[in-house]
């Protein structure tokens, strides 16, 4: 009888430890993240999109190589993030209600958000893979990775507003997600919208280098990963309490 409750015991127990290393990846990651941003001269101060083709082809020319090493960087540890999201899904799944459907609409944004910011790092490395092209060719593959790396905010925009209706919907007297939760995601999802704007101006705040298109977009979503990584941690250790992984 003891060995069975053990066995029983073996997929909860497997489920924290898998949630625990997918949360602390996110520090981890991070971490890289923001030493390739450092690294990637285009963005101290972000370029702007009316610099002329000459001008892109000459900072592309001049930093080729922290261009590809921020850029291969990010390529290679940008989908790291990902694990840390998946557990916002896991603890989605174990509301009360209708949330489900949340968490799995929350899944798919996040693979589209995925997929839009490697295609961005694709345009940056091509535009960096020959200095010496046309530099109206090279403008061109700039404005690509700009614009593609900025502008398409509709799926990060969704995954913020179905985490907010799964917590409101949430209908648990002990809540997963504390409700103040709901609220703080639909306020970064209005802080980025904004940037979809970075695709038709060229100057000003919604412009790729503006105010709002680029640092508040960026840092709104920096601020959301940090907020939930310390919300999923007391998730999950209250899930390991609940679950009788870990004692109370």
């Amino acid at each position: 009888m003891q060995i069975l409750e053990q066995a029983q015991d073996l997929p909860k127990a497997g489920n924290i430890k898998a949630q625990w290393v997918s949360l602390w990846t996110g520090p981890i990651v991070g971490v890289v993240l923001l030493a390739a941003a450092g690294a990637f001269p285009g963005f101290w101060p972000p370029m702007s999109p009316t610099m002329t083709a000459g001008e892109v082809a000459a900072f592309y020319a001049e930093h080729t190589a922290w261009i590809r090493l921020s850029q291969v960087t990010f390529n290679l540890c940008g989908i790291m993030i990902v694990p840390l999201l998946m557990v916002i899904v896991v603890q989605m799944k174990r509301m009360k209600g209708q949330s489900h459907v949340f968490a799995y609409c929350f899944l798919t944004a996040v693979v589209s958000g995925a997929t839009i910011f490697a295609l961005s790092n694709i345009f940056f490395l091509v535009a960096a893979f020959r200095p010496e092209r046309d530099p109206e060719l090279i403008q061109l593959l700039n404005d690509l990775a700009w614009i593609v790396f900025i502008a398409p905010v509709g799926m990060v925009v969704s995954q913020f507003v179905l985490l907010a209706l799964a917590v409101y919907f949430d209908s648990s007297t002990d809540p997963v997600f504390p409700r103040w939760v709901g609220h703080f995601s639909l306020v970064v999802a209005a802080a980025m919208v904004p940037a979809a704007g970075a695709a038709i101006f060229q100057t000003g705040p919604l412009a790729w280098d503006g105010v709002w298109s680029f640092w508040v977009r960026n840092g709104a979503y920096v601020a959301f990963v940090v907020v939930m990584f310390f919300v999923l941690r007391r998730a999950v250790y209250r899930q390991a309490i609940d679950d009788g992984v870990v004692a109370a």
